[in-house]
């Protein structure tokens, strides 16, 4: 594979910006495209580089296909005290789960708890972006969705059927950072599939396997195999489960019925998502509640080391660390990812991106 030459950094604002620009060109209301720019870059900064700006020129051309809805009616079809079913009228992801958490928050302040499912979605990039949201007011939250594409065979078949299918948990804590859970039910996201392509890096063994049950480490030949669930058959019925729940039960795509948005940019997605709201005061006292996750989370980084290891880490660390890191000194732009950006600003006749 090619040497990886070390990454351009640009500041989150003029990524912002840029991003916005390119969805106006495409019809997106201003207003709307400074809402998904903002969760876009939000993904970049925390460090999912695989759901961020490296998904513009893909949802640019899907938009063009007309596979996008770019003035959805947004709506709540079904609801009832606490849960609702959201029809995202096929608009842009982040928009249709924005709208999806800012239902769940509204309900759980009442119901305590409260479940929102949405259909008629798209990808709507990483999955903790919904799960932290109701951290703002002292809630957990809880995010579960169907994946765009389908790299992922039942356990011990070879038809694709499912998807990384992800879930995403984030708890929040009182002096200490909130735990933060967003992983995908497979070894790696296939977004870091496609990063890794781009970049002309080597995956490592375990994350893919061929039709052979070899290991797959090039990133190009990605379509000759597949993901492999986390935790072999216990990562599989993962997958179905949260599926049922994101898919199914919303009256989404699951199964065959998956459209893999990177080869397609013509058809709607049907995607489907979940999100929970879990307000802490109707269990006990936020503050109450929160020193005991700072005590919990104490003890584990406190806790004895096996030798070799220089400390024991929770879920959230590495994103909080990219936050801090990204937001001082700008996200990282690998070169072939700016080249694509730039050739995407001249397609579409708007200022390019202006690198720091």
């Amino acid at each position: 594979m090619a040497d990886v030459a070390a990454p351009l950094r640009v500041s989150a604002q003029k990524l912002e910006a840029f991003i916005a620009r390119a969805l106006q060109a495409v019809e997106i209301s201003e207003r709307e495209a400074k809402c998904i720019a903002e969760l876009m870059v939000r993904a970049d900064v925390q460090g999912s580089e695989g759901h961020g700006v490296f998904r513009l020129p893909q949802y640019i051309r899907r938009i063009q296909g007309g596979a996008v809805n770019v003035k959805p009616g947004i709506r709540v079809a079904r609801e009832a005290a606490a849960m609702a079913l959201v029809d995202g009228d096929n608009g842009m992801g982040h928009l249709v789960m924005r709208y999806a958490t800012e239902r769940a928050i509204e309900k759980a302040k009442t119901a305590g708890v409260a479940w929102v499912g949405a259909k008629w979605s798209n990808h709507a990039g990483p999955a903790s972006l919904y799960a932290t949201m109701p951290l703002e007011h002292d809630m957990i939250g809880l995010y579960l969705a169907v994946g765009n594409a389908n790299h992922l065979p039942p356990w011990g078949g070879l038809d694709m059927l499912l998807s990384t299918n992800p879930i995403a948990v984030a708890i929040p804590a009182g002096e200490e950072p909130a735990i933060v859970l967003d992983m995908a039910t497979t070894v790696a996201a296939y977004g870091k599939v496609k990063t890794k392509a781009q970049r002309g890096e080597t995956m490592p063994e375990g994350w893919m396997m061929d039709r052979e049950g070899r290991p797959l480490t090039d990133p190009r030949r990605a379509n000759e195999g597949f993901l492999l669930p986390i935790g072999g058959y216990k990562g599989y019925g993962l997958a179905l489960v949260i599926g049922l729940l994101a898919g199914t039960l919303n009256g989404a795509a699951m199964g065959k019925d998956v459209v893999d948005f990177n080869a397609d940019d013509v058809t709607a997605t049907n995607t489907g998502h979940v999100i929970v709201a879990i307000n802490v005061e109707a269990f006990q006292p936020v503050a109450e509640f929160k020193k005991n996750v700072d005590a919990l989370i104490r003890d584990i980084r406190a806790s004895r080391r096996l030798p070799g290891v220089d400390r024991v880490r929770l879920p959230g660390e590495g994103s909080h660390a990219a936050r801090a890191d990204r937001l001082k000194n700008g996200v990282p732009l690998p070169a072939p990812l700016a080249a694509a950006l730039k050739e995407l600003a001249a397609e579409l006749k708007i200022a390019p991106l202006k690198l720091r």
